[in-house]
């Protein structure tokens, strides 16, 4: 039997109500992966202990904080470390993760104004992959 190479795929891609907001992100393009890949999910933020739902972050350079004021940095960087491990301990060969996310974008990101506006940049996840030299793209770059 042939073994399938492993992707870890943000969960909320696959239909789990992981977002922020409680709902999916679900994408068929992304799901259509599992006829040649096996599909590792992750959800960085409930990984790191944010819970679902929970108030909308972005990244504002190093740090990460909620719409509401909070400092959520910690949390978001407990659960990169967690999407890394499992990358890893898997053997991944690439992530597929939520764009725009202040947790698995890829080269764009909300600017931290809670104003919709995208600037370059990755997410906390994102980020830390793609510095083990893990490939990361997102569902917009698998469609």
């Amino acid at each position: 039997m042939e073994t399938k190479e492993k992707v870890l795929v943000s969960a909320c891609l696959l239909g789990q109500c992981c977002a922020y907001d409680g709902q999916h992100r679900k994408s068929e393009a992304v799901l259509r992966l599992a006829e040649r890949y096996e599909l590792i999910p992750i959800c960085p933020e409930r990984e790191g202990g944010l819970p679902t739902p929970r108030v909308p972050s972005e990244r504002i350079s190093s740090r990460v904080c909620s719409r509401d004021g909070a400092d959520v940095t910690a949390a978001y960087e407990r659960g990169a470390l967690e999407a890394l491990s499992l990358a890893l301990s898997s053997k991944v060969a690439f992530a597929v993760l939520k764009s725009k996310s202040p947790s698995c974008g890829k080269g764009e990101i909300y600017d931290g104004s809670f104003t919709h506006r995208l600037i370059p940049g990755n997410g906390v996840t994102a980020e830390l992959l793609l510095s083990q030299s893990i490939p990361v793209y997102t569902e917009k770059e698998i469609e």
